[in-house]
């Protein structure tokens, strides 16, 4: 079987959206995906709770009512244990394969060595997906079937609201365990803005997005532990007028982490994030093009 058959009846992704789109954002779910192939199950030397470790729970969800305020959100059906899109396409681990890798791939990255390339070795946990090696078919698959038509139609989304709007505002949506720590002090935030330590985005959305959270009476952090991964760097290019900010949720704020169930301030939290949206969007198009970026 191949990734395309994995995926016959639960399409690998796709866009929510309204009839139209009123504003320049699209808001990006890769990693909340929870359709788990029976045969990647059969695969993993995981039980069906231990392979969710690395899930973005719920995070799709949590953003859903930016459809209703005129923006696109692209969601993974797939997990991130069976493919994580928040890296290069090549980032591949020589010693999880079969057969040798391309000569192309990046079998040196951080993200490889920390077993969450491309094709991941390990969830959360630190636990081995897999008990064997794949045949590297299996990894190339996912990422021809999967990967790159997911970039494909996210880059699709992002060139159509620059062409619409003049340009366009990436926001790349996650959710990190209740126990990440950030500062000399360890204060566990409740939102982490990314924004690559200010290469992604003007300084205007990422002070308006930490400001707006931090009015609500959350703890935010800028950049520690998480400044963005793959996606907001490679998008993230506000000097031709595209800007993206990576937005990480503390997952004890809306759900148990043991049982993956949503706890009583999921809805609260949902319609915090609606609003945060909405002010966010409603910043002005000059404010966010023409200040200077806060590497300068």
């Amino acid at each position: 079987m191949t990734a395309a058959e994995d995926f016959c009846t639960t399409p690998p992704f796709e866009v929510r959206q309204s009839a139209e789109q009123r504003v320049p954002f699209v808001f990006n779910s890769p990693h909340s995906g929870r359709h788990y192939p029976e045969r990647f199950l059969a695969m993993s030397r995981l039980d069906r709770d231990a392979i969710r470790r690395s899930e973005d729970c719920y995070v799709e969800e949590l953003f859903g009512g930016v459809v209703g305020l005129g923006a696109p959100i692209l969601a993974a059906n797939f997990p991130r244990a069976y493919l994580d899109v928040n890296r290069e396409p090549w980032e591949l681990d020589p010693r999880m394969f079969v057969e040798p890798v391309p000569s192309f791939a990046n079998i040196r990255s951080a993200r490889v060595a920390g077993g969450l390339g491309t094709i991941p070795k390990l969830v959360g946990e630190g636990l081995d997906i897999y008990a064997g090696r794949l045949p590297l078919f299996e990894g190339m698959d996912r990422i021809e079937t999967v990967y790159k038509p997911y970039h494909a139609t996210l880059k699709r989304l992002l060139v159509h609201t620059q062409a619409q709007f003049g340009y366009a505002v990436l926001i790349d949506c996650h959710s990190m365990p209740a126990s990440v720590r950030t500062g000399e002090n360890g204060v566990r935030p409740d939102f982490i803005v990314g924004d690559r330590f200010g290469t992604s985005a003007s300084r205007t959305l990422t002070h308006a997005a930490i400001g707006l959270l931090s009015a609500m009476g959350y703890a935010v952090a800028h950049n520690k532990p998480y400044a963005g991964g793959f996606i907001t760097e490679h998008y993230g290019r506000p000097v031709r007028n595209l800007h993206a900010l990576q937005i990480e949720i503390n997952r004890g704020l809306y759900m148990d982490e043991r049982s993956f169930q949503r706890t009583s301030g999921f809805d609260a939290l949902a319609d915090d994030l609606r609003r945060f949206c909405a002010d966010l969007m409603s910043i002005p198009d000059g404010d966010i093009r023409d200040l200077p970026l806060a590497a300068e």
